[in-house]
């Protein structure tokens, strides 16, 4: 004697198979190891970061981080590998402040900064300060204001150093130069490091540098530390005021460093990315190691990652049009 099957249970087992075979059963991510793209050379910033909390994100992730630089280009040419890239959770952007200047700069790219990435988290923020050359005739930063505004009413500009067109030490002294009101003469450099070489040897007269780069130099007394760009002062030079503090309301400058994914990944694996990452940075030691060559760690939300992302590409755009920024 044979038995039908139910009705309920026929229709069940029919709606069953015409679902698709990712609908039943999605494979844990991630399955296989993890492209991660830096935009910048070994040593750099998002490069030293990137290392850093590798160990601990493998760990977590059960799966190896394959770490590949694409430097060039204010860091297009790594945008577009990942911006090009199946959005899988199989592609990561580790990338820095140029995120946010090369849509500005860069011409003919063949993706939009705005709509090829999810962001998933900032990694870090690193200060910087203005310092100037120890024959500057001016001690505080009210009197280097001072000095700035005479010497350009006579026909005399300082001149500052920075670490090319374009660059975050360059956009740093462009807004601090439009909130002062007086102009100076831009001399830039291939990297940070000849920037602060110049201001030492007394080619320049000030440079808006790294902590990690000029704090110590300021520490010591090479330099003159002057002021911070950031809200609150540096623990390490608790003696130098704010750029808000000298009058400059409103005024923060941070270079940065954070994860993007292609457009389109999958929000399950954004937000797992985002917690791995936010835990690794969250191990004393590494937050010890990132404090040492000047970062700040930070491990920031999804949307408030996005928002911030969006609201410096907006405030580069408009520096960049209205100083005339270019890469030349």
């Amino acid at each position: 004697m044979s038995f039908a099957p139910p009705r309920r249970a026929l229709l069940l087992t029919a709606a069953a198979a015409a679902l698709p075979a990712p609908a039943l059963a999605q494979a844990p991510w991630p399955s296989r190891p993890i492209r991660v793209i830096v935009s910048f050379p070994p040593g750099g910033a998002i490069d030293t970061v990137t290392r850093l909390i590798a160990p601990a994100m493998q760990e977590a992730l059960g799966q190896p981080l394959v770490i590949e630089n694409r430097p060039g280009a204010t860091g297009t040419i790594a945008a577009s590998a990942v911006a090009s890239a199946a959005p899988d959770g199989t592609t990561f952007l580790f990338d820095a402040s140029s995120h946010s200047a090369a849509p500005h700069l860069v011409r003919n790219l063949p993706f939009n900064y705005a709509t090829a990435f999810e962001p998933v988290t900032q990694l870090t923020s690193v200060p910087l300060i203005l310092v100037a050359h120890p024959s500057v005739p001016a001690n505080t930063i009210q009197e280097f204001l001072a000095l700035g505004r005479a010497r350009a009413a006579a026909g005399q500009q300082l001149t500052y150093a920075s670490a090319g067109n374009g660059s975050s030490s360059h956009y740093a002294a462009v807004l601090f130069l439009q909130r002062a009101g007086w102009e100076a003469t831009h001399v830039p450099f291939r990297g940070g490091g000849p920037a602060v070489q110049a201001l030492l040897s007394g080619t320049v007269q000030f440079h808006m540098g790294t902590a990690a780069s000029s704090s110590l130099l300021a520490q010591e007394g090479r330099l003159k530390g002057l002021a911070v760009t950031t809200q609150a002062r540096m623990p390490q030079l608790p003696a130098l005021p704010t750029l808000q503090e000298a009058g400059m309301a409103g005024y923060e400058w941070i270079e940065w460093g954070g994860i993007f994914a292609p457009a389109g990944t999958p929000a399950p694996i954004l937000d797992r990315m985002n917690q791995v990452a936010r835990a690794a940075l969250a191990v004393p030691a590494t937050q010890d190691r990132l404090r040492q060559i000047g970062m700040v760690p930070v491990g920031s939300a999804r949307a408030d990652f996005s928002a911030y992302v969006t609201e410096q590409r907006a405030l580069l755009e408009r520096l960049t049009r209205e100083a005339n920024v270019t890469l030349d």
